[in-house]
Order: structure tokens, then C-alpha cells, then sequence
């Protein structure tokens, strides 16, 4: 057993699909990149994981794993989290590790996907290849959406796009602002008659299968074609797209070099 570790982190999710094809090969990209190291893997949803037990499925919480880690013999660990943002469950990531960083010889923690202007460049670009559009297609961005002050990375994306060559991208938010309402009147505002939606979240569960793409009068695609947008969806999780993987243990590579 080695005596180094990265603990990946995630929200989580009860879709096994989306999850097999998000944070599991995340997690193995990150064991195929840093071979030396015993990767660990948390979940911060207590309702996720609770789900997931009575289905047999036991993913533990972030305290658990850290307890199983320093079983392990671990004195060197490296945390890295899937979350987008500096947000809510980032910091309670973080205050969990923070409570047992003495008995470790040295702990670092990585920075969320969407950390600095070049995070957002290397996602959007990511998006922009694997999204072919027509000249008249927008991309719609669906975020999760926070109460943190960390929600206003969505909007500094949506502005940085923009600035930055991808004029046709817009960002939104499920559950914060800028709304699905603000986001259909700028589509339409810039002249778009056809839009594809896709959900800027690490896995496409719950909110891209249904708040996106789903039946019902008010989800994004319902309210889209109700303005005379041809819309369509492309659920597929950040973590289906290997550049946005290879982000994270660009991250990994850089938390090793700063101690918490």
C-alpha cells in the first residue's frame, strides 16, 4: 500500500450511467496519470449516498474516507474535488480535511474545475469542439446554480465567452441567476433561431435529464420551443469530455506543489 494518496470528491450522483462515465473515469484517468499514488474516492451528498446504499451501493463520505485513508498508512495526501465552483461543498470539503490535516505529513487540496479565466477557456473550448453548431445555433450552458457568492463565476463565464471568441455560448443556471428566463431573452435578443442545450455540470443526471431535457412545460428545452427556438439537447456530463479530465490532474499536478 503506498503511503501517498489523491482523495477525489464529488457531489455525486444516483444515475449509474452518467456516473460510470464521469467521475469513475475521471478517477481513472487520474490513476492512469499518477500511478504512484492510492486513489480514494468520497462523495459530499448524504442523500446520493443514501440512495445509492439501498441499492447496495456503498460510496462513503468524505469524514469515512479520510478515517480509511489514514488506516491505510497514507502520510501524504492529495484532495482533489469535481465541484465546479468555490461554493458550498467545497468549502465543506475542505473544513472536513482542514480537521485532519495534522495527522497527516502533508495534505493539499486542488482547486474546482472553473478556478481562474483559463479553467474557463479549457471547458469552453472543450464544449466548442464536441458540440458541432449551425451558424445560427446557440450553446446554452446549463449550470447547477448556488446561494454562495460563488455563483457569479456563471455570469463572468457567460461574459468571458464571449470576449474570448465564443460569441454564440451563453450560461445559465438551474436554481440561481442568471435564470432560465434571463438566458432565453438574450438568445433571443442576439437574433439565434436555434439552440442546443447542454448541462455545464460535471454529470448529466437529474437536472440535465430532466430540468434540460425533459417533458414537462417548464424545463429548458419545453421553455426554448415555446419561444420559437429550434432546440435540441446534448446530455452529456463535463466528465465525458477527456480534455475536462485532463484538467483535473492538471489540478492534481499543481495542488502537490501547495500544502493546506
Amino acid at each position: 500500500m503506498s503511503d501517498q494518496a489523491i482523495l477525489v470528491v464529488s457531489f455525486g450522483t444516483s444515475f449509474d450511467d452518467t456516473r460510470e462515465k464521469t467521475i469513475a473515469a475521471t478517477q481513472a484517468q487520474i490513476r492512469r496519470q499518477f500511478p504512484d499514488y492510492a486513489v480514494y474516492s468520497a462523495f459530499t451528498s448524504g442523500m446520493v449516498r443514501g440512495i445509492l446504499k439501498q441499492r447496495g451501493i456503498d460510496i462513503p463520505s468524505v469524514e469515512d474516507t479520510l478515517e480509511q485513508i489514514l488506516r491505510d498508512g497514507v502520510k501524504r495526501l492529495a484532495v482533489q474535488p469535481t465541484h465546479l465552483l468555490y461554493g458550498d461543498e467545497y468549502d465543506k470539503m475542505r473544513s472536513a480535511v482542514a480537521g485532519q490535516a495534522s495527522r497527516f505529513e502533508r495534505v493539499t487540496v486542488g482547486a474546482p474545475l472553473l478556478s481562474d479565466y483559463s479553467d474557463m477557456y479549457e471547458v469552453l473550448s472543450a464544449l466548442d469542439e464536441g458540440i458541432p453548431r449551425e451558424l445560427d445555433e446557440a450553446l446554452v450552458l446549463m449550470g447547477h446554480g448556488t446561494g454562495h457568492f460563488s455563483n457569479t463565476t456563471y455570469a463572468a463565464m457567460d461574459y468571458f465567452a464571449k470576449a474570448n471568441g465564443f460569441e454564440d455560448v451563453f450560461v445559465g443556471t438551474v436554481e440561481a441567476w442568471p435564470d432560465l428566463d434571463e438566458v432565453v431573452s438574450q438568445v433571443l435578443r442576439e437574433g439565434f433561431t436555434r439552440a442546443v442545450l447542454t448541462p455545464l455540470m460535471l454529470v448529466a443526471g437529474d437536472h440535465a435529464q430532466n430540468d434540460m431535457a425533459g417533458e414537462e412545460p417548464r424545463s429548458w428545452r419545453s421553455v426554448f420551443a415555446a419561444n420559437g427556438l429550434q432546440t435540441r439537447c446534448m446530455v452529456r456530463g463535463l466528465g465525458e469530455y477527456e480534455s475536462v479530465r485532463a484538467l483535473y490532474c492538471a489540478h492534481i499536478e499543481r495542488a502537490l506543489t501547495h500544502e493546506l
